[in-house]
């Protein structure tokens, strides 16, 4: 199989969807001829044409209305944000229309909000936040945060056949760092399933986007003292694969919940509630959690590193778990 970036990955799962369904088309600022900021886009007009590859003002709202519009009429829009972080701005026409329309009508949405975020990469507090808890607290979405080329390739086709909003959130710093095998044949990855990223059975880790790189090289690290982490992707936030969370915790009976995203209202207090509820009884140590801290994403790197998780912390915590 051909070894694929990322952003390549992603890229040519909305190229071959687009290629396969005519009713899919992009929208977002300097998508067209520019190619998107980090150039997912890149080549897309010259091959679909501008009524299909949409360079729109800098008005998120007006995106997010926009392609709630089209959604409405059969057509499968996918919204690029240049930045995450700039969601922020469509909140009302997301959580107070897209979210609702099926529950409120029964109409189907089927349309893709997607875009990069995520830090380590120096962007400041403006360029790099996790801000997927805002819309995993939205009932009627569904939200996607791949963390492999192969599964972004499958979740992006597979949200763009969804017929429910998805907010597909592609983690900057993996964009051009991680390249993995992808098949040229058409798959999809389904929604609301997690991966097991490594076995292991002494303690379980589970996170998601770019934090399973962070928990597999712990885990090589550890394996050296004996300790076999097991690791879990959660590939999709919402919703969230309950089985493979309760499966893991039987198995190993110790967990860390690991995210990048601030620590308050992240998704590890969710995991942990879920697991309490679930499998109490086959805990053998405390719940642990590795978030960032809460605060706005430093720019000082220095700074960014201190808010971060960082491999060191992880070990630690682990050995920790491990004797307890």
């Amino acid at each position: 199989m051909p070894q694929l970036s990322y952003l390549e990955a992603i890229r040519q799962g909305i190229w071959e969807e687009m290629e396969r369904d005519p009713g899919v088309f992009c929208l977002g600022e300097d998508i067209g001829i520019y190619g998107g900021a980090f150039k997912v886009t890149e080549g897309f007009i010259d091959r679909f044409g501008p009524e299909r590859v949409i360079d729109t003002p800098i008005a998120e709202s007006a995106i997010v209305g926009a392609a709630f519009g089209a959604s409405l009429t059969g057509l499968r829009p996918v919204a690029e944000f240049q930045f995450m972080d700039f969601i922020a701005c469509a909140m009302n026409q997301i959580s107070n229309m897209v979210a609702k329309t099926h529950y409120l009508w029964g109409a189907p949405a089927p349309l893709v909000l997607r875009g990069p975020s995520g830090g380590n990469v120096h962007g400041g507090p403006f360029h790099s936040q996790n801000p997927e808890m805002w819309f995993v607290h939205n009932p009627g979405l569904k939200v996607v945060c791949p963390a492999t080329p192969y599964d972004a390739k499958g979740l992006i086709k597979a949200s763009i056949r969804d017929n429910n909003p998805v907010v597909f959130f592609e983690h900057k710093y993996l964009y051009r760092r991680i390249k993995g095998e992808v098949p040229s044949e058409d798959y999809l990855v389904p929604l609301g399933k997690a991966g097991v990223a490594r076995a292991g059975r002494h303690l379980s880790v589970i996170t998601y986007a770019a934090m399973v790189h962070l928990a597999l090289e712990a885990a090589d690290l550890l394996l050296k003292e004996g300790i076999e982490l097991e690791v879990i992707d959660l590939r999709t936030l919402a919703p969230l694969d309950r089985e493979a969370i309760v499966q893991t915790v039987k198995k190993t009976n110790k967990v860390i919940l690991l995210h990048e995203d601030t620590r308050t209202g992240g998704i590890a207090g969710e995991l942990a509630a879920i697991i309490n509820e679930e499998v109490f009884d086959d805990l053998d140590g405390p719940i642990v959690r590795i978030t960032a801290l809460d605060t706005p994403v430093p720019f000082s790197p220095p700074q960014e590193e201190r808010f971060l998780p960082q491999l060191g912390q992880v070990v630690e915590k682990a050995r920790w778990l491990h004797r307890y």
